[in-house]
């Protein structure tokens, strides 16, 4: 599958159901010995903006668990690992926010408060009609691609506005 194939495939993920971490992180699942189930499973937790919080997105959370698969510290005083680990993390959040505005699922939805309900939305075709989800998703596999690639641009600055 190309890397166009995946972005199409992430989206499509998050149109059969599945939650924006879910469909993002399962696109790419393969590229790191994770089969699709196995990817399912561990971003479950991160959907709606982290278990329906609505704080981070789980399109930017999926694309951040991509990030640690591609590179992390895999013995604990492996500082150098860790510290590019969390360079590479704020370069992608800082793009997912200059695209998008926010990396806050309440602010990408428009959402005034906190949800209250841990109730996952029924998924219907005026759910998909009113939610920007498809586009974050499609945004945050983009910008995994074009990191990947090479094409995403340098951080100027390690913080975010």
């Amino acid at each position: 599958m190309n890397n166009e194939e995946r972005i199409k495939q992430a989206v499509d993920n998050f149109m059969s159901g599945f939650n924006c971490s879910q469909s993002v992180v399962s696109a790419f699942a393969d590229e790191y010995g994770f089969t699709r189930e196995q990817a399912l499973r561990m971003a479950a937790s991160f959907g709606a903006g982290i278990g329906r919080m609505r704080l981070t997105c789980g399109a930017v959370c999926g694309m951040l668990m991509l990030a640690g698969l591609e590179h992390c510290a895999l013995e604990g005083s492996d500082r150098k690992s860790k510290s590019e680990n969390y360079a590479l993390v704020r370069r992608l959040a800082a793009e997912f926010q200059r695209r998008n505005g926010s990396i806050t699922c309440r602010e990408l939805l428009g959402l005034r408060k906190a949800e209250r309900s841990a109730e996952a939305s029924e998924r219907t075709p005026e759910y998909y009609a009113t939610r920007p989800c498809a586009r974050m998703i499609e945004s945050a596999a983009r910008i995994w691609v074009d990191y990947k690639e090479g094409r995403l641009p340098p951080e100027e600055d390690s913080t975010m506005a």
